[in-house]
């Protein structure tokens, strides 16, 4: 078995550790035939409530870099630019995701791409911000990380404030008297003005508004505030597990209403809404998996497929797909003044502008930190296929 194979099936089986791609077994910044080694850092929820959605992103990132080693090895040989990625579990633990944040840095990591909570990128800005390191792709639309002063952030997708507008222009034009909001008890404090500003915009009140524990394994005093307050409506911004047991629960007790889902309960609410025969209205920040018309989604489930693992073409791999396409894009520019380092990547991602393939991202001095503005608002039938 392959160190690459090996570093696969321990990643995904929650255990943290180095993911060596191509020819590269050595966790080193040297290439073995003597090729710059861009080393990216990642902490991820491997374990715990968000799994799934950590999985699938590193699997997207993976198949991504995977890819790139390729193509630069057939073109360069052994003197090729190659990526590994060194993901560390946080188990959607602030705490554990701060220390991941020191250690990779400490270790040396070029960049950090695809980290799986908001609230854990939040936490550790002051440890970015210190050590210059490029924050790239966090797979959230946490409002804490767009703030004008968190400088050499690079975002590979819409924020909330984008998603959450949309999703309360939803719940207003269909009409919605009494709607309730469910959010998680972590989230940043601007994630929830964000949400205030959307509902207050719109002329929206939610007749209730709970929070709750992204790792929890029962939501029994919050379903059964909700099931009390009679809603018409009801908006989650949490990850998937507190959704699909949720609405479970409450569908238990009488309700019948229409859930909207924000993009961070990712591709897991997909496949879970159709086991529990449900549908589901759900913000996407990324093309729809079934576009396959699209380069971008295309080349994702080919790289995928060469990737193995197990791994699918979903919402959520596709995210973490595109964030290491851009970190390869990123890598790539730095490399033309040399080694891509720490700073010539934070310089290459504040210039560049990349089109994937019917995916743009865009980091010119007209959009900041703020690669792409996509949303769209589909409807997850409960067959789980995307039908609006």
């Amino acid at each position: 078995m392959t160190m690459f194979r090996r570093s696969l099936l321990a990643g995904l089986g929650g255990v943290t550790g180095l993911a060596a791609l191509g020819p590269l077994h050595a966790a080193t910044l040297t290439g073995s035939g003597g090729g710059a080694v861009v080393r990216l850092g990642q902490s991820a929820s491997l374990s715990g409530g968000q799994q799934r959605y950590g999985q699938d992103v590193r699997a997207g990132i993976l198949a991504a870099l995977q890819a790139a080693n390729r193509a630069e090895s057939q073109r360069d040989g052994p003197r090729a630019l190659q990526f590994e990625l060194q993901t560390l579990d946080d188990g959607g633990v602030r705490d554990r995701g701060v220390a991941n944040v020191k250690q990779l840095i400490d270790d040396g990591a070029a960049a950090l791409v695809g980290l799986t909570s908001g609230a854990i990128a939040e936490a550790a800005l002051p440890l970015v911000q210190n050590a210059q390191i490029p924050l790239l792709g966090t797979a959230s639309g946490n409002m804490g990380i767009r703030l004008a002063s968190a400088a050499g952030i690079s975002h590979v997708r819409a924020g909330y404030d984008t998603e959450y507008r949309r999703m309360v222009a939803y719940v207003r034009d269909f009409g919605m008297k009494r709607v309730g909001y469910v959010h998680l008890q972590d989230t940043s404090k601007a994630n929830l003005e964000a949400m205030q500003q959307a509902l207050q915009a719109a002329r929206v009140q939610p007749a209730v508004t709970v929070g709750v524990d992204r790792n929890a394994k029962s939501f029994a005093p919050q379903v059964q505030q909700l099931a009390a307050a009679k809603l018409d409506g009801l908006m989650f911004t949490t990850n998937a597990g507190p959704i699909l047991r949720m609405v479970e629960e409450l569908s238990a007790a009488g309700f019948n209403g229409m859930c909207f889902a924000s993009s961070f309960a990712g591709q897991e609410l997909v496949d879970g809404i159709a086991l529990a025969g449900r549908s589901i209205v759900m913000s996407l920040v990324v093309p729809r998996p079934n576009a396959l018309g699209l380069a971008v989604v295309n080349q994702c489930r080919q790289d995928l497929a060469a990737f193995g693992g197990g791994a699918k073409l979903g919402i959520t791999t596709l995210e973490g797909y595109i964030a290491g396409r851009v970190a390869v894009d990123a890598a790539r520019a730095a490399q033309r003044g040399g080694k891509p380092t720490r700073a010539s990547m934070r310089d290459a991602l504040a210039r560049l502008q990349t089109d994937l393939g019917g995916y743009r991202v865009n980091f010119g001095a007209e959009h900041g930190m703020h690669g792409s503005q996509y949303v769209d608002m589909v409807v997850i039938n409960r067959h789980g296929h995307i039908v609006g």
